[in-house]
């Protein structure tokens, strides 16, 4: 059974993750497995739970709610003496061996640091929008466009990303529009002669409301006076990476704030690591959950190999050697299959 410290205890955990969403709690449940002394430090801001129903993770036909999915994971954690923290991580610094976290109830230390920190969507700043999040409002297609097929569709957006999502969004419905929002389009030629070629009309007008009922979306309504009537809005405003901490310790970070790492989640720092949507993974539960999953493989192997080097493993060994039975019984037969 692995011995957890008090909260305290100046003892160093061996890892410490941040972020309690689908990535980190992945990563806990195999640390705890691997009976690594595990610390995840949560604020509660999973965008998992935006999610009522999630329809495409494995294993889940009928779907499953965001919330049910990180209420088991970290029920899951716990059972192999993860420990949880809801704690908000201020400032965190690096020493020889080991990373100092500032919190504001707290201050941690750990040889190891996994940032699974997310990513924030925005949503576009229209009366109405917020309360049909997760239901009728999406931000991903590869996520949601399954389930709006044959549905009238709307795109807020000015960009050339815009325009892809709803290019990309005919393959579930004849119904797209872009909806600009009244900013100025700022998508190429090429992304302008698509939108011609493939007939999708473009509403260039202020969104003034958006007419939902139960969290449905019924129309747009535009500072026109124009109503148009649609059934879900996609938005591609853009997102907002928790980064800072791996800023504040020099970590490489990609031209649009997502942490870089390698196939071990390995970030540019020695003994830090990332994993799910603050990385340039696409951003879905399912890839955050494996790439959690790799973190902690890779950090238990990183621990290990530590361990040897440092013979950390001998004076574990060694105290075994005192305290407990190490040498299974043997028993063998003589020539006439008699026991001896």
């Amino acid at each position: 059974m692995v011995q957890h410290c008090d909260f305290d205890d100046p003892k160093v955990r061996e890892v410490i993750v941040i972020g309690g969403g689908i990535a980190g709690l992945s990563a806990a449940i195999y640390l705890g497995r691997a009976q690594r002394d595990t610390l995840v430090i949560d604020s509660g801001h999973s965008m998992a739970k935006w999610e009522p129903v999630v329809e495409n993770y494995l294993g889940f036909p009928r779907g499953v709610g965001g919330e049910k999915l990180l209420k088991n994971g970290t029920f899951q954690a716990k059972r192999h003496d993860v420990r949880f923290i809801r704690d908000e991580i201020k400032s965190v610094s690096s020493g020889k061996s080991v990373f100092i976290l500032k919190g504001t109830k707290r201050t941690y230390r750990t040889k190891r640091l996994l940032l699974a920190t997310g990513i924030f969507h925005r949503p576009p700043e229209i009366p109405g929008v917020k309360e049909c999040l997760g239901h009728s409002m999406f931000f991903c297609k590869d996520c949601d466009g399954f389930r709006v097929r044959g549905k009238r569709i709307a795109i807020i957006g000015a960009n050339n990303e815009a325009v892809e999502y709803a290019l990309g969004m005919l393959h579930y419905s004849a119904c797209v529009i872009v909806a600009t929002n009244g900013n100025r389009p700022h998508w190429d030629k090429q992304h302008a002669r698509w939108l011609d070629e493939y007939e999708i009309p473009v509403a260039r007008k202020p969104v003034r409301d958006v007419e939902h009922h139960k969290r449905k979306i019924r129309a747009l309504e535009f500072a026109s006076g124009q109503s148009v009537k649609i059934d879900y809005l996609f938005t591609t405003r853009g997102d907002i990476f928790y980064n800072q901490l791996a800023k504040k310790l020099g970590a490489r970070l990609d031209q649009d704030g997502e942490i870089k790492v390698d196939q071990c989640m390995r970030t540019s720092v020695p003994r830090l690591y990332a994993a799910g949507c603050v990385t340039p993974a696409n951003c879905q539960m399912i890839i955050a959950a494996g790439q959690g999953a790799a973190a902690a493989q890779a950090i238990n192997r990183d621990l290990f190999e530590e361990s040897l080097a440092t013979h950390s493993l001998r004076r574990f060994r060694d105290a075994q050697l005192d305290g407990e039975k190490t040498v299974p019984e043997v028993s063998g037969t003589n020539r006439k299959g008699r026991k001896k």
